[in-house]
């Protein structure tokens, strides 16, 4: 069973924890999830799409990403959620945190927070190796074609992170 810390509004660990996707957080209660932009050096942005399958937003553009687990700092929980979705090894790259953001959901009790992470490098498209259950495959994009995604709306995220996409 997979268990999140639980969040003050201060993004402070209250020292209990939830169950996975069991929301069920009060007003000022959090959880934390980690975004991480992958850039190469010629500009070009990794984004995948989402499997079909999913039951919030299948088949749409985004940034690898997940929840942090209990105990996880965020940087640990970026660097385990690219190199599951991509099969990249980000941990000596350029880059690193860029900002956080927090989405309050009343009444859902799904409240988090977000921290965006950048990292720059050199790879090429043999090395990525998709997670089958989450990704239904991949693109390397620029920030305008990105920006071209979400002005479609199938792009996850966009506006809370747009700014992780300029080099």
């Amino acid at each position: 069973m997979e268990l999140w810390d639980i969040y003050d509004r201060d993004k402070k660990r209250t020292g209990r924890t939830m169950r996975r996707n069991d929301f069920c957080l009060g007003e000022g209660e959090y959880h934390l999830t980690v975004l991480g932009v992958v850039a190469r050096r010629d500009g070009r942005f990794l984004i995948t799409r989402r499997v079909r399958t999913k039951a919030w937003a299948p088949g749409w553009w985004e940034v690898s990403g997940g929840a942090a687990m209990a105990g996880e700092e965020s940087r640990e929980a970026v660097r385990r959620e690219v190199l599951e979705e991509t099969g990249l090894d980000v941990s000596g790259w350029e880059g690193g945190y860029l900002f956080t953001y927090r989405r309050e959901n009343p009444g859902e009790g799904d409240n988090y927070f977000v921290d965006v992470y950048r990292f720059v490098g050199d790879f090429s498209e043999k090395e990525l190796k998709l997670q089958q259950a989450e990704t239904d495959g991949c693109r390397l994009a620029t920030a305008e074609e990105i920006r071209e995604l979400a002005d479609q709306g199938i792009f996850l995220h966009y506006d809370s992170i747009k700014e992780a996409f300029v080099l």
